[in-house]
């Protein structure tokens, strides 16, 4: 009689590299803007301290976060083929996520007082990060 685990690929590298790289980015993104910002708030700091703070990190976890969907991007293409960044939702999610990073921190360093579309590029990545979170991860996707 076979084992139910026998039937299991092993777990990969490239796997454990993914799912760390998604918690890191989509963890980070959503702790900062809807855990400690308002926790900052509520504690009674004072409002500009809390936007120099949101001022300081929101940059880094974006660049981050781009950091990490190309390694995710490098996973997904070393598991599914270079096609799979246009034709997979893993892919397109990664691409929308990288082109998002390079607005936000390029309007940042531009015209750093366009805050509404650093909070619509910042909220797009979050959305992107979850949407990815629900895709199963490459390698453990039962397709070959």
């Amino acid at each position: 009689m076979k084992s139910a685990t026998a039937d299991l690929r092993p777990f990969k590298a490239a796997t454990a590299g993914w799912l760390l790289a998604q918690t890191f980015w989509v963890g980070g993104l959503w702790l900062l803007r809807f855990v400690l910002l308002p926790a900052l708030q509520q504690i009674g700091l004072a409002p500009l301290l809390v936007q120099s703070v949101a001022d300081a990190l929101s940059p880094l976890l974006v660049g981050f976060a781009g950091v990490c969907a190309l390694l995710q991007g490098v996973v997904l293409v070393a598991e599914r083929g270079v096609s799979s960044l246009w034709r997979d939702l893993r892919g397109q999610l990664l691409l929308t996520v990288l082109a998002f990073v390079l607005s936000y921190l390029s309007v940042s360093r531009m015209a750093p007082d366009a805050q509404r579309w650093l909070l619509f590029n910042y909220l797009v990545l979050a959305l992107c990060g979850v949407l990815l979170v629900l895709q199963p991860v490459p390698g453990r996707d039962g397709r070959n």
